[in-house]
């Protein structure tokens, strides 16, 4: 199986899909031009966003490529995922998305905006774009915030494409593999953007684990093959994480910065502007543990927001957008992974080409007995 995934595309460097118009086509072609894996975020799109996204990727390359959908949260954020996909836990504290609407009322009276509806809608059309992939089958499909069911991953398979789930822990990997997925997308805690959780728990905010550490214990705990992802910024950590038994990398922040990428240029600045020095994960944008630089907003509201995904997420869409309009950095949501200052101002292409150099490096000085970077020195 692994085999299978890696006969898809020759360099084991998947771009990972962020959401929000981040992942454009010409990214994903980019970098599967490049001999990578690119990558297309379903996520906030309708279904017809993601066919017309698809159609013109397929006009920019011939070659291999992904897309990523959300889970469906039918019931109530902070829920574990079932077999079909149904979302099983209690919701949130009462009143506590109109608690926080009511302390955001300022920013939206200093942007000028209203606050989103909260109630608009918990699926993110994923029924609808399922059937986009199905109907137009595309050679990688990969799923966020929990286990699509077996039907769904047979139905896939049936349609020629490879399946991969996301993993925050062991426990959840094996989830994946009972499900019947082709491989596991196992996210370290340094990861930008939205952790993919199966299970939102309030009380687990602070205890995710580290990516060398959790590719090691999925790898004792799964047959499947590996993608691990989560601040991977050099082709060296890319050798460490192939080491520990992953089969490729998947990188996101790395990719950001790229001419490529979607994201806003105030957001591509922040990542090595020296005024950001740090990332946090928070609920403020979204309700659901994101990691993110940390601005303004980050700070203001991020311990008061609840565990409520995607009612957060719709209240603060306008408050963003304003942000963003206003090119004001410090109430946009900026997610990007612990390395970001690591960030390059590359091509996609070439930036695949940069980071395969530095594999062949550091698994070169690895064979010799020297760390990487380290050379002839003793």
């Amino acid at each position: 199986m692994s085999s299978a995934l890696t006969d898809l595309f020759p360099h084991p460097i998947v771009q990972a899909p962020m959401a929000g118009g981040v992942s454009l086509p010409q990214l994903a072609a980019a970098v599967s031009e490049a001999g990578g894996l690119g990558f297309l975020a379903a996520g906030y799109k309708t279904a017809d966003g993601v066919y017309q996204d698809i159609k013109q990727l397929r006009s920019l390359t011939g070659r291999p490529f992904g897309v990523n959908l959300f889970m469906p949260q039918p019931e109530y954020p902070g829920a574990s995922t079932g077999p079909t996909g149904a979302a099983v836990a209690a919701p949130p504290a009462a009143g506590a998305v109109d608690v926080y609407a009511h302390q955001l009322a300022g920013e939206a009276v200093w942007y000028d905006t209203e606050l989103g509806d909260p109630d608009s809608g918990r699926d993110d059309g994923y029924d609808p774009k399922l059937a986009v992939l199905l109907d137009n089958p595309v050679p990688v499909v990969s799923f966020h915030f929990g286990v699509p069911s077996g039907e769904t991953l047979e139905a896939l398979r049936r349609a020629g494409t490879f399946t991969m789930v996301t993993a925050t822990t062991a426990e959840e990997a094996l989830a994946v593999e009972r499900a019947g997925a082709d491989a596991v997308v196992v996210q370290g805690v340094e990861a930008g953007g939205h952790q993919g959780s199966h299970r939102d728990n309030p009380e687990n905010d602070g205890c995710g684990i580290g990516l060398l550490s959790l590719v090691a214990q999925v790898r004792e705990s799964v047959s499947l093959p590996i993608v691990a992802a989560g601040g991977i910024m050099r082709g060296s950590q890319i050798a460490a994480v192939l080491a520990a038994g992953a089969s490729a990398a998947q990188l996101g922040t790395a990719f950001l910065a790229t001419p490529e990428s979607g994201a806003h240029a105030v957001h591509k600045q922040a990542l090595t502007n020296p005024l950001f020095v740090r990332t946090e994960l928070t609920r403020a944008f979204s309700g659901r543990p994101a990691r993110g630089l940390v601005n303004r907003f980050l700070r203001e509201h991020g311990p008061y927001a609840p565990a409520a995904y995607p009612e957060v997420h719709h209240l603060t869409v306008p408050l963003r957008k304003a942000a963003a309009k206003a090119g004001d950095a410090q109430a946009m949501a900026l997610w990007a992974g612990q390395g970001h200052r690591m960030a390059r101002e590359l091509p996609a292409g070439r930036l695949v080409e940069v980071l395969m150099s530095e594999l062949a490096a550091a698994r070169t000085a690895l064979s010799q007995g020297f760390a990487p970077g380290e050379g002839g020195a003793r």
